[in-house]
């Protein structure tokens, strides 16, 4: 299998920054379909890198481009995480709320 070159190396990565920020306009919007259709695309982005991507390290400007790439993703991410952590707790704590009331309504025989 040909591998990539830097070129198409940094071209995912700044793909990737798009669908990342498309994940965050998501998850700002409480569209979880939509993040885990994004999440999915992301994935595929991935394992082609990890099919495709050269051993050689990148170098000058595609180096800065793919370092720019990461941070912009990992920023995407933070706020994705500070948006989304909050409806996980309360998720959470729903179907806890629910297990306890199904083992409650069991053991009374309700």
């Amino acid at each position: 299998m040909m591998k990539m070159t830097g070129q198409e190396v940094v071209s995912v990565y700044e793909t990737m920054v798009g669908i990342t920020d498309q994940m965050l306009d998501a998850a700002t919007a409480n569209d979880w379909d939509r993040m885990v259709e994004l999440e999915q695309a992301c994935a595929d982005c991935v394992r082609r890198l990890k099919e495709n991507e050269d051993a050689q390290p990148l170098a000058g400007q595609e180096r800065l481009r793919k370092v720019n790439a990461i941070r912009r993703m990992l920023d995407a991410d933070r706020q994705i995480r500070d948006l989304t952590t909050p409806w996980m707790a309360r998720l959470s704590a729903l179907i806890s709320n629910t297990t306890t009331e199904r083992r409650v309504a069991r053991a009374y025989g309700v």
